[in-house]
Parts: C-alpha cells; sequence; structure tokens
C-alpha cells in the first residue's frame, strides 16, 4: 500500500506512521473521504459520570456518541462485521466505542477485538475510552494490535476545580468517588495510561468536548499538556447541549458550543497540537463514511441466521482487496490534482487576505453533492496561495425538506453567514439568487472536481486573479 500523500502534515511523518493513518478515517483527513468505519455497540456500561453525556437507547434519529439503537455480544458485532465488511468493501476501521466505555467492559471488548482479529485480519482494531482504566489494558491492546485509541479528556487542571464540574463521579477500584478528588484520580489515570500508550507505539487521539463557561478557555492548556506526552492527534468537539437530550448541562442551561466558538478553541489549540477536523461526533453504532451513517441498513436480523463459514465467503477478503486497491489508485490521482494546495495558515496567502469557503460533498474528495440535499457542509479556509480545511457545519433541515411556512434558505445562510462562497455540484436558480442577496455566491461550474484543487482555483477568481496557481 502507498503511503503518500498530499497533506503537508502527513507526507513527512515516518513511514510506520504514516502506514498506520493512511486508511484509517479518523486518524486521516484524506482517509476520511474514502474509507468507512464500523463502531459496534458492545460496551454498555461505563464507570464515569459526564454532564454533557446521556446515553439513551433506541435513538435512531440522533447522531451523537452514546446513542445506539441496539447493542450486540462480542459473537454478534464479529459476524455484523464480517457482513458489513462484505457489503461495503472500503470498510477499513473496526471500533468500540461505547455505549459505555470499551475499557468498562473490558471481557466484551477483548473478546469481540480476539474475534475480528482471527475473522477479518485486514482491518484495524481501535477504541475509545475515558482513560479511567487506561494503565490497566495497553498490554492487552498490544496482544491484539490495536493501534488507534481515543481518550476523551476535558481537562488538565490538577487542582480538580474543572474537573469536578465536568463529572459529578467516577467508579474506581470499587469505589465511587466524587467532586475534585474523582477529577483528579481521573486525570492521573488518563495521563499515566495516555504516556504508557506512547511507549508503546500506540497512537492516540485525544476528544475534548468544548463547554462553553467551563473549560472553553482551557483548552489550549490541554493541547499543551497533549503534545508534551506525545499524543497524535486532538479533536476540539463542541458540545451538543439540546434540552430534550437530558443532559445535565443541557437541563441546566449551558448551550451548545456555535461553530464560531469551535473555531475559535481549535486556533488557540491548533499553535500546539495537530488537530482533527473533521469529526461528526459518530454514534455508538455508526457505520460508513464519516458523514453518513448507515446504521440501520445493518440491524441482527441482517446477519443473525448466517454461520461464520457463510460470513467468510460474504467478507470476500480478495475483493475488498481489489475495491482498495482501485481506492488507492484514485487516491493518487486525486493527490496529484490536489497537489501544492493544501497549506498552514501563515502561507495562505500573499497579503493577509483570506475567505470561507462552503463545499457540498457525497463523499471521494469531490464536489458530488446537490446543494437541495445538503445535511452538512464542510469548511475551508482559503486565500490566493493556498487552503486549509476547517471543520464541517451540519445544518438543521435539508434545502429540499425545509420547514413550513418559511424560507428554507434561512437556516442555511445563518449557518454560512461567515462564507463567501460555496461550491457545489448543483443549484436552482431561487436559492442561488436567495444565496446571492445574503452575500453568498453559489458557483457550480466545479461540479464533480476535486475539492481542494476547486476551493482555491474559486478563491483565486474570487479575488480576480488566475485560476491557476503559477508553479514555483
Amino acid at each position: 500500500m502507498s503511503c503518500s500523500s498530499s497533506n503537508p502534515a502527513e507526507k513527512f511523518m515516518p513511514e510506520d506512521i504514516q502506514e498506520k493513518i493512511h486508511n484509517h478515517p479518523c486518524y486521516s483527513e484524506g482517509a476520511h473521504h474514502h474509507y468507512a468505519r464500523i463502531h459496534v455497540a458492545v460496551a454498555p456500561a461505563c464507570n464515569i459520570q459526564c454532564n454533557y453525556c446521556n446515553r439513551k437507547y433506541d435513538c435512531s434519529n440522533e447522531s451523537r456518541p452514546g446513542v445506539t439503537s441496539e447493542r450486540l455480544s462480542p459473537e454478534e458485532s464479529a459476524k455484523k462485521v464480517m457482513f458489513v465488511g462484505g457489503e461495503v468493501q472500503r470498510l477499513s476501521v473496526l471500533g468500540i466505542a461505547g455505549p459505555g466505555d470499551a475499557l468498562a467492559n473490558p471481557e466484551k471488548t477483548f473478546k469481540t477485538f480476539e474475534l475480528v482479529r482471527e475473522k477479518a485480519p485486514d482491518l484495524k482494531l481501535c477504541l475509545s475510552t475515558n482513560g479511567l482504566e487506561l494503565p490497566k489494558f495497553v498490554d492487552e491492546m498490544v496482544k491484539y494490535d490495536i493501534d488507534h485509541v481515543t481518550v476523551t479528556i476535558n481537562s488538565v487542571d490538577t487542582t480538580g476545580e474543572i474537573g469536578s464540574q465536568i463529572y459529578p463521579w467516577i467508579f474506581y477500584n470499587n469505589k465511587r468517588y466524587y467532586g475534585k478528588e474523582a477529577a483528579q484520580i481521573l486525570l492521573e489515570r488518563q495521563l499515566e495510561g495516555m504516556k504508557k500508550c506512547v511507549e508503546n507505539g500506540i497512537l492516540i487521539k485525544a476528544n475534548s468536548v468544548l463547554i462553553p463557561g467551563i473549560n472553553d478557555k482551557h483548552l489550549p492548556e490541554v493541547a499543551k499538556k497533549l503534545k508534551e506526552i506525545g499524543v497524535f492527534l486532538h479533536n476540539i468537539m463542541p458540545i451538543i447541549s439540546e434540552p430534550e437530550y437530558g443532559t445535565k448541562f443541557a437541563l441546566d442551561g449551558i448551550p451548545s458550543a456555535t461553530d464560531q466558538e469551535q473555531m475559535e478553541v481549535q486556533e488557540a489549540c491548533g499553535m500546539d497540537m495537530k488537530l482533527m477536523q473533521h469529526c461528526r461526533q459518530c454514534r455508538a453504532d455508526a457505520v460508513g463514511l464519516i458523514g453518513e451513517d448507515r446504521g440501520q441498513e445493518f440491524t441482527k436480523d441482517t446477519f443473525a441466521n448466517m454461520t461464520f463459514d457463510d460470513l467468510e465467503i460474504k467478507y470476500d477478503l480478495e475483493g475488498r482487496k481489489e475495491t482498495q486497491a482501485k481506492i488507492e489508485e484514485f487516491r493518487f490521482f486525486l493527490d496529484k490534482a490536489n497537489e501544492r494546495v493544501r497549506k498552514e495558515k501563515e502561507d495562505l496567502s500573499s497579503d493577509g487576505q483570506t475567505i470561507l469557503v462552503a463545499v457540498t460533498t457525497a463523499g471521494e474528495g469531490m464536489i458530488n453533492q446537490h446543494f437541495g440535499s445538503v445535511k452538512e457542509f464542510l469548511i475551508y479556509e482559503a486565500g490566493d496561495r493556498g487552503i486549509r480545511f476547517i471543520h464541517h457545519r451540519k445544518v438543521d433541515y435539508e434545502y429540499c425538506a425545509g420547514p413550513d411556512g418559511a424560507n428554507p434558505i434561512d437556516g442555511i445562510v445563518e449557518k454560512l453567514k461567515d462564507c463567501k462562497l460555496i461550491l457545489t455540484a448543483k443549484i436552482g436558480g431561487c436559492p442561488q439568487d436567495d444565496l446571492a442577496k445574503a452575500g453568498l455566491i453559489a458557483d457550480q461550474s466545479y461540479a464533480f472536481e476535486p475539492i481542494e484543487a476547486s476551493v482555491l482555483k474559486a478563491t483565486r477568481k474570487y479575488f480576480n486573479l488566475p485560476e491557476e496557481l503559477e508553479a514555483n
């Protein structure tokens, strides 16, 4: 497998790191356009309480961590992975992300990994944890070649003042701890576990939930500590705090973090850490590309009556290799098309001028989605020299399925009010005119073209420059 990448931050990494992240959609921004993941909901118990979490079940319309429609046994999980791997041949990663904590359910978690390692040897294995039990299980993770671990860490305040506002209690060594003492124990265990993972060559992605008024000003300190430890990637996740979700923070009136708040904190944290900016805060039973969820297609009844022998045929290891070889060929040519486009922030512009550009995509790194069916936009910052990906922004409804009695463009304009351009595969005259009145230029001339190269061309056109960047 080629590990080449047009992303400068990835291209200069050691080859063994490039190999680990190359087809992992969470750890590689480039891979998330092409490779799918599956989360199996095999770990129901949790050993801490978070004020932003309410682990509800059977919530098929909710896309947020801790939510699942059905829990599985390790055997059912392995069967599901094999069935989905046959249907979705771009599947490259199995993750255990709850609905509780993977390491609070160690028997189920590691039995699942044991079965999948045997039955689907080409998949990468990863897990998500709050880190409380992480030091205890690093050796077990090494045993099963689990080399990607996500740790949610929201504070590095050793006094426990910030953490105690986030975690009411933890359950550790058969005892419940509260307040600052709980936060201090959790932090000690998180730092110890992450250091041990790094020492054993396990890549760490740290998730931090951005909670306005609680840890928003503190997260840059978290980023500094993560860099000191050797954490690979930092993901700033905006708190989802709608009252209907029933979390303590939501009921107490702590608001959801806005796109602008997330951008500000990312800017501050990005000074020290490589950031993950394409996260979608997936469900505990997510299936498919990041940004899509096909979980409802693969419920237990689709594979329950199949034997492992049947599923081995279904999984079709050789067919999967052929499919993924074609993906790599496509990625090679896509990288060539986008070459020299991605830049660090200071290299985006020759005169300091940049704009935000929104893009509609159905995947594969192309501008290939109709404006009317968009559920989220990818947001890029761009100047006359280069571009950088910022994050995605979800909209409350698709344009073609907007609320009765209101212009559906209004909610979209509010979400994109700081953008100047929208690049889309197709858009009707009415929404295009409405966007123009709001100061947003919708451009469909780059339909089915590579995203990154097109963002730069469109930005240069916006600045009345030749679309093509001159060769150095």
